[in-house]
């Protein structure tokens, strides 16, 4: 083995380490003694996402849920502006879909299920059920404290919920949370989502990984260059029409396998509280395990809790933070609990002439496709090839719908993830003495022509290397937000009863920008 694959190996191993302790619970793959209960590790992460969600949930007496209908028939509401801000409150949650629906939603869910079997599905919905409220939250304290810009733009999320909700002695909480939203951005929201889209068309067209890269940098850019209103734009007209085109024939492969969906369920349910978990040596390794896969690959497609989502509804034209804030969880609702559903039901369900160990196997996540090495977008293909094995121009039907969804649901994921990492860059520049608006325009182009180069660079990294770096980055960005959420947890309770300026509003006036602090 050479030096350099020699080194590339050592730090594939270090990252799995770090992931697997702050996911798992476990260092060198054994547990932690200090995190473990008898024999089985304790995941931090995973207790912190899901205590913070259900203490929230409660807090809000069950909210997200007894609301569900009122805000699903409040979406078409969302359509026209009502308040001050940027875009329609229905663009803003298209927005921040757009940034939600992406790889998570095809190969996530793909690693999920061989990382930790078919109960991992379970425990992605009980991620999203929590989620929305961790979602309502985020999405209403996004309106309730925004900034707006010495020109007029109004602009928000976590850092200005942070400094105008809690305060300048919180800034420190601020800066972290940036700091944690460019690695998540540049690894979450570019690497993961290259490196699976130049897997896709190498997969549908055959074009070499760093030409698939450079095509799809080239197209970002000529979006993002116009900022958050052309990212909204495209993402208003794009993401409705390729979430239902997906869906829709999900459900035609589920109904052409319905014989087979009892099993599926069946699978889900019992895998979720026994030895069905892919890896680990004993039972209660294994539930384990079946657990911080659901939560890991939850939290990385629905983003509940994360941060990032608030960045989008913050430029929502409404004055009225529980009507946005209800935009946000149904954003949850739709990228788990119906995109992320319909892809492991695919691949759980669909037979087709699969191979596992040398064996002949029913389905693709039973074979070698299926692996914790191996698994992603191609273990979706697979399923989807095998649902339509039809050819159109020597491809298979189903390859060509995954195909297409990928590059759709990247490209939207890349334009919004963009505008996330924009907001965290500008507002540590901010931070700087003598910062002007000018300077954060400058600014501003620098960055796309950055993100774009990184777009080129992650098509080309090894897969499992920038999935584990994701689940890293995830959680730098979700624990200073997950934090600022329980310390404004009583202004968010407000909220949800109507109240819409519960809470206090800390400003200062400053020469830098915003005009609030």
């Amino acid at each position: 083995m050479s030096a350099a694959a020699s080194g590339s190996s050592r730090l594939v191993d270090r990252v799995i380490n770090l992931s697997d302790f702050i996911w798992g619970g476990e260092w060198n793959g054994e547990p932690v003694s200090w995190l473990s209960i008898g024999e089985v590790a304790v995941p931090p992460m995973v207790i912190i996402l899901l205590g913070i969600g259900t203490y929230i949930m409660i807090g809000l007496r069950f909210y997200p849920i007894r609301q569900l209908g009122s805000a699903f028939k409040g979406l078409f509401a969302g359509r026209k502006s009502k308040g001050a801000g940027e875009i329609s409150p229905f663009a803003a949650l298209s927005t921040a879909l757009s940034g939600q629906v992406g790889t998570g939603n095809l190969a996530g869910v793909a690693f999920a299920i061989a990382w930790g079997g078919p109960g991992a599905v379970f425990w992605m919905w009980v991620t999203a059920l929590v989620g929305m409220a961790l979602a309502f939250a985020e999405g209403s304290l996004s309106i309730r404290y925004r900034e707006r810009t010495s020109d007029g733009v109004y602009r928000g999320g976590p850092m200005s919920y942070i400094m105008m909700g809690l305060g300048p002695k919180y800034t420190w909480l601020a800066i972290i949370f940036c700091l944690g939203t460019l690695f998540s951005a540049l690894v979450t929201g570019n690497s993961i989502q290259s490196n699976e889209v130049a897997t896709g068309l190498n997969e549908l067209f055959g074009i070499e990984r760093w030409i698939g890269g450079l095509i799809v940098a080239v197209a970002v850019f000529v979006v993002i260059i116009g900022g958050i209103k052309s990212i909204g734009n495209v993402a208003e007209r794009v993401v409705p029409f390729m979430a239902a085109a997906y869906i829709v024939m999900a459900i035609i492969a589920l109904i052409l396998n319905a014989g087979d969906l009892p099993e599926t369920f069946s699978r889900i349910f019992s895998g979720a509280f026994n030895n069905q978990a892919a890896e680990g040596g004993f039972v209660g390794a294994m539930i384990i395990i079946a657990i911080r896969a659901g939560v890991a690959r939850g939290l990385f497609s629905n983003e509940a809790g994360q941060g990032s989502t608030p960045i989008a509804h913050a430029v929502a034209q409404t004055n009225d933070p529980e009507q946005q804030g209800r935009m946000a969880m149904l954003g949850t609702f739709i990228d788990t609990m119906v995109i992320c559903t319909m892809t492991a039901l695919v691949i759980l369900t669909v037979q087709g002439d699969f191979t596992g160990s040398g064996q002949a196997v029913a389905h693709v996540w039973q074979s070698d496709l299926s692996t914790v090495e191996t698994a992603g977008v191609s273990t979706t293909i697979a399923a989807y090839a095998a649902a339509f094995p039809t050819l159109i121009g020597g491809i298979p039907l189903g390859t060509l719908v995954v195909g297409i969804a990928l590059i759709l649901f990247v490209f939207t994921t890349l334009l919004t993830w963009s505008y996330y990492g924009e907001r965290a860059i500008t507002f540590l520049y901010d931070r700087v003495p003598g910062s002007t608006r000018g300077g954060e325009k400058v600014l501003h182009v620098i960055w796309r022509v950055i993100w774009c180069v990184a777009i080129f660079i992650g098509a080309t990294q090894p897969s499992q290397l920038v999935w584990r770096l994701g689940d890293i980055s995830n959680a730098a960005m979700a624990l200073p937000n997950l934090l600022a959420l329980v310390l404004l947890s009583g202004v968010v309770f407000k909220l949800a009863r109507g109240e819409k300026d519960a809470g206090p509003t800390h400003t200062a006036d400053t020469p830098e920008e915003p005009e609030e602090y």
